[in-house]
């Protein structure tokens, strides 16, 4: 099996209330993982728990083979970590952040200075390596954290949200950073609200809601599970788009009414616009697209937003 991360029926309270309601989850060495899921759905306190920051409530929970009630220290030792906010010393030079952070761990100071040397050059910030950190645009913060992640040569990466926040661009790179450490076999453990940064990163994923998981398997195979091939998204010439909805009931698997348009989740786009039409429906724009895990997880976990 080889599972860095083995948890069964992982609990952890706060008082009288429960964040994280008995879940099962592996992670293998090598894959990228993800957990996504709404706010309060129990992804952050899952992440504190498998950093070996927040003991669990219940259940049973492994980290690289060992008890984080017992073997916290050992197992942090072989953990890197890069949180959402990044917590950079601005005192320190571009170098100095990842050396100081490599004395941490023991590692001599001349290997310190090697290893982070490296890694500048990994991230593609070698040429900024005696820079202070206050200067450097958000994706630069976000990729020296994640190659300060990197300085012990951790068994397991934990991201929490690794590019919200940044351009597209700045996420691009930092995605083909992170496609980068998998091919070299490092486990990645991510949490994200991009649904494209999942279906980009992602081996396997899960879906939390309420502090449970409702779905697991990998991006297409949950597109498969839950949803259709194709989604025709429809706009109507009227304020009111669900007067339509019952003149398209039977055309794809379901249909979906939003504010400004009608969505039929269906097997064959192109067919099933030729059916509205020919129900002499006129809609004023129309779009075939493949379904996406956001369409997955809009099902799951519902389009409430939730404070």
């Amino acid at each position: 099996m080889n599972s860095l991360i083995h948890a069964r029926g992982l609990v952890k309270r706060f008082g009288d209330f429960t964040a994280v309601d008995g879940i099962d989850v592996d992670v293998r060495a090598g894959e990228a993982f993800g957990f996504l899921g709404p706010n309060g759905a129990g992804k952050s306190s899952t992440m504190r728990m498998i950093g070996c920051v927040s003991p669990p409530s219940g259940g049973e929970l492994r980290i690289l083979g060992m008890d984080p009630r017992r073997d916290g220290p050992a197992i942090r030792a072989r953990l890197g970590v890069c949180p959402q906010l990044d917590n950079l010393d601005p005192e320190l030079t571009v170098l100095e952040n990842l050396v100081t952070y490599a004395r941490f761990f023991g590692i001599p100071r001349r290997a310190a200075r090697e290893r982070a040397a490296e890694l500048l050059d990994f991230v593609q910030l070698g040429e900024r390596a005696g820079s202070k950190v206050d200067p450097l645009s958000g994706g630069m913060k976000r990729r020296l954290t994640i190659a300060r992640a990197m300085i012990n040569q951790p068994d397991l990466v934990l991201l929490d949200e690794p590019t919200t926040g940044l351009d597209p661009q700045a996420r691009h790179l930092v995605w083909e950073r992170l496609f980068r450490l998998k091919q070299q076999g490092v486990t990645l453990v991510l949490t994200t609200h991009y649904m494209d940064e999942a279906e980009q990163l992602c081996d396997r994923l899960v879906v939390m809601d309420g502090g449970r998981i409702v779905a697991e398997g990998s991006p297409r195979e949950l597109i498969e599970a839950h949803s259709t091939r194709e989604v025709v998204e429809l706009r109507f010439p009227t304020d009111d788009q669900g007067t339509y909805a019952g003149k398209l009931e039977g055309i794809g698997e379901r249909v979906e009414v939003l504010p400004d348009r009608v969505l039929l989740y269906v097997g064959d786009g192109d067919g099933a616009l030729t059916e509205v039409h020919r129900r002499s429906l006129s809609p004023s724009s129309s779009l075939v697209r493949r379904s996406s895990l956001e369409d997955v997880f809009l099902r799951l976990t519902g389009r409430t937003l939730v404070d």
